[in-house]
């Protein structure tokens, strides 16, 4: 009996050994090739858990390998690039869930654009939005809608960094039915309506399945639709439902049935029903809830991109010029701006999931931080706004095990900021260090 006891004593002890050093190992892995090891002053690494101290993340291959508490000692790591943070917060990048990177022109300035325009002026002005983006913090986008494959072609090049700026996940062009708000027609006279491209516009459940298989076709990522009218379009038909629940069921069902989430544009709470009913993945502007919408929030698991930043665009240009925009449209942003924000102080109380966007574009491009601002005057607390832009907006781009976080394994996608974004979130306006995939695209203390 003596003897069966040692053995067993033995064996014990020779497996809480291995134990232990199987946790030593997953605590310290072995860390092979050139590393990068950046030295952060405190570290957010994980939206929605408390921040760390002095901290230093190993980055090898575009990718996070380890977290260390501490600035970990360059010597354990022969060949190792140090990036001195150590007296900023750093932080995941962020993510920006609604922008079109082909302009921020507005009104009849954008009108004429359009038609004095050629494709490349589009394609280069996408370029130079998309390194504004990137040079804010902002390290990956969802693109919602622009024409002409412009940022289909970007979203592959700043992919492989052959030009600077965020990793884009994008819709193509977006859908909505006829006179709808993505009916490039709108404005024109009948001499032209016919010449201008409009395959992204569609009429009954069968038009409406075409519309999305043409993006899916195209490459898009997502599938962009709008159930309401919009505060842009050059119609005074209203931002109530504008289309009817068998197409939007067919748009919806579609993209589905290729693997693509939807996104919807809706500004009344009618079309914002429908489109929750029926399995859409994000509302975007949602400016009128009412307690159904709540409840069919709760309900899908949607989530919610409020866009709040429109309203800096529309006041922006209307301080230059009070007839920025066309009368038909007026009435409509002076809505707008009237009640921006609503939506979201009843949003936040009630459990809805919320995901940071924009609409940059209609707001400029590069000054995307000052969303920050003011989803926490309507209600979210500095870190409920980071993790919109962060692990929330990663969930809904369908990239929660690539960005969102620092965790191991995750894409070296950081920023750094001085001053503490939990306590003034406005210090994410003036971000001082852009790293992506690894790559360090911006660094203040070095330029």
């Amino acid at each position: 009996m003596r003897t069966w006891t040692a053995r067993l004593g033995a064996g014990l002890a020779s497996a809480a050994a291995l134990l232990a050093g199987a946790a030593a190992a997953q605590e310290t892995p072995a860390v092979e090739g050139p590393v990068t090891l950046v030295h952060a002053g405190r570290l957010l690494d994980r939206p929605g858990q408390a921040p760390r101290g002095p901290s230093t993340l190993v980055i090898r291959d575009g990718r996070v390998v380890e977290v260390r508490d501490g600035h970990a000692d360059p010597a354990a790591f022969p060949g190792a690039t140090v990036v001195d943070q150590s007296d900023r917060f750093v932080l995941p990048g962020l993510i920006d869930s609604h922008v079109h990177l082909t302009s921020d022109l507005g009104g009849q300035a954008r009108f004429l654009a359009g038609i004095t325009d050629n494709l490349p002026a589009h394609a280069f002005r996408a370029a130079e939005n998309a390194q504004k983006t990137l040079m804010a913090g902002f390290t990956t986008v969802r693109n919602l809608g622009d024409s002409g494959g412009v940022t289909l072609a970007l979203r592959d090049a700043t992919a492989g960094h052959r030009l600077p700026g965020p990793r884009i996940v994008d819709a193509g062009e977006s859908i909505s039915t006829t006179s709808g708000h993505m009916d490039g027609r709108l404005g024109f006279n009948d001499d032209f309506r016919e010449h201008i491209d409009h395959d992204n516009v569609c009429n009954g459940p069968e038009s409406c399945r075409e519309a999305v298989r043409l993006q899916v076709g195209r490459g898009a990522n997502v599938i962009k639709i709008a159930t309401t009218g919009g505060v842009n379009s050059r119609i005074g038909a209203g931002l109530g439902a504008q289309m009817f629940e068998d197409e939007a069921r067919a748009l919806i069902e579609t993209a589905h049935l290729y693997g693509l989430r939807v996104a919807v544009h809706a500004h009344g709470a009618d079309g914002i029903n429908l489109a929750l009913r029926l399995g859409a993945d994000s509302i975007e502007h949602g400016t009128i809830f009412d307690d159904e919408t709540l409840r069919l929030f709760r309900q899908s698991g949607a989530y919610y991109v409020p866009t709040l930043s429109t309203v800096n665009g529309y006041l922006e240009r209307l301080a230059a010029d009070p007839n920025a925009y066309p009368p038909e449209v007026m009435p409509k942003i002076r809505w707008r701006i009237e009640i921006t924000g609503q939506s979201l102080a009843r949003a936040v109380p009630a459990g809805v999931r919320i995901a940071f966007g924009t609409d940059a574009g209609v707001s400029k491009h590069g000054r995307n931080a000052d969303e920050f601002g003011l989803m926490v005057r309507y209600g979210m607390t500095p870190m409920q706004a980071l993790e919109a832009a962060t692990v929330n907006a990663a969930d809904l781009l369908g990239l929660a095990d690539e960005i969102g976080s620092l965790e191991p394994g995750k894409r070296a996608d950081l920023i750094a900021v001085d001053g503490d974004p939990l306590q003034d979130v406005t210090v994410l306006t003036d971000v001082d260090f852009v790293m992506r995939d690894g790559r360090i695209y911006r660094d203040d203390a070095r330029d």
